[in-house]
């Protein structure tokens, strides 16, 4: 992800490095091979993004009568190629077809755009009707899905140790929150404010998921990725935000290094200074935060996420403790001195992140 200013475009994938590095290495070709490709495949998209940002991003726009509040969305079939965005299938409004991956980027997209446009006012990823472009069937055996400053990128998975990538709606929340990132805070992607735009995208992913089931925190499993690992894997899903460190403990692919408390951090050069791995503990903020708040966690707890992601105040190498000096602050001037300071100071102090 650049790091220059204003919406610079990014390349953010669901899986981490560090899980694809773990396969790569395994000794079975079946499970390496597609790992590696993997590998590959997202750093030559990785540099692909870097040189557009070089010479800019092109401009993408509603289409002719296009309607304010309401979805524009493409989805496109790759077939198993790399070229972006690949064959037109669904278009806004069009009928389901018979290919199921299609339907659910579809059906993903517009539960994306429900969250926010329902919860916050906020008209698509930009806030001014941005097209909600797709591709699926990308690549062979592609074990990830991405954004990629426009656009989202699903793969079909190995069927080894990953399934189609559009199984867990909170996997594509997940991915066009970092387009919301994008056009907002725009937070750095490495270290801390790179752990913190993974966690913007793991809450929202997961408050999508919960708004389409219409859940309370309570109901929530705070999974993300649930359904996305075959059945060979011992594990439910790529992260927990109720408990990091505990989505997955496999053979293959180790254990999930997630911490829940500062106590933990991880400090390393890998995965942009475990961007990845550090979310354990901001996501596990808003997990604390939304619990002991209850009802619906997209309304009050999601409510001042939102108001710090988008409020203009939160800088782009912003460190846990600069964020959560900010959800302090987007609570009291949104509900004063009520329950939804306690939850949030609470949460905060809980995982060992100072507020003031």
């Amino acid at each position: 992800m650049t790091t220059h200013g204003g919406s610079e475009p990014v390349f953010c994938t669901v899986v981490p490095p560090h899980v694809l590095d773990k396969l790569a290495q395994a000794e079975d070709p079946a499970l390496a091979g597609p790992a590696r490709r993997t590998l590959e495949r997202d750093a030559f998209e990785r540099t692909h993004r870097r040189l557009t940002t070089v010479v800019g991003a092109p401009s993408i726009a509603a289409p002719p009568g296009a309607e304010p509040g309401k979805p524009h969305r493409t989805v496109y079939d790759a077939r198993h190629r790399t070229d972006l965005p690949g064959k037109k299938v669904r278009t806004e409004g069009s009928e389901p077809g018979k290919d199921a991956t299609v339907n659910r980027a579809y059906a993903g997209l517009g539960a994306t755009f429900e969250l926010f446009l329902a919860a916050y006012g906020r008209d698509s990823v930009d806030a001014g009707g941005l097209p909600l472009d797709a591709t699926v069937h990308y690549d062979e055996n592609y074990n990830n899905a991405f954004w990629n400053g426009e656009q989202m990128v699903f793969g079909d998975g190995d069927g080894e140790i990953f399934l189609d990538f559009t199984i867990p709606i909170d996997v594509i929340g997940h991915e066009l929150t970092h387009g919301v990132t994008q056009y907002t805070a725009n937070l750095t992607y490495f270290g801390q404010p790179g752990a913190l735009n993974e966690s913007m995208s793991d809450v929202f992913g997961s408050l999508i998921k919960q708004h389409t089931l219409g859940q309370t925190a309570a109901e929530a499993d705070w999974l993300i990725g649930a359904g996305l690992l075959a059945p060979r894997v011992t594990g439910s899903a790529l992260r927990s935000m109720k408990a990091p460190g505990t989505a997955y403990d496999d053979d293959v692919l180790g254990k999930d290094p997630q911490p829940a408390t500062m106590d933990d951090f991880v400090r390393t050069g890998r995965d942009n200074g475990g961007v990845h791995i550090n979310s354990g503990i901001p996501n596990h903020a808003f997990y604390l935060a939304a619990t002991a708040l209850g009802g619906h966690a997209w309304e009050r707890a999601g409510q001042i996420w939102y108001d710090v992601l988008t409020g203009g105040r939160l800088k782009k190498d912003a460190l846990f403790t600069d964020f959560a000096a900010l959800t302090v602050e987007a609570a009291k001037d949104r509900y004063r001195d009520g329950e939804e300071l306690q939850a949030v100071l609470k949460a905060w102090e809980q995982v060992g992140v100072r507020t003031a």
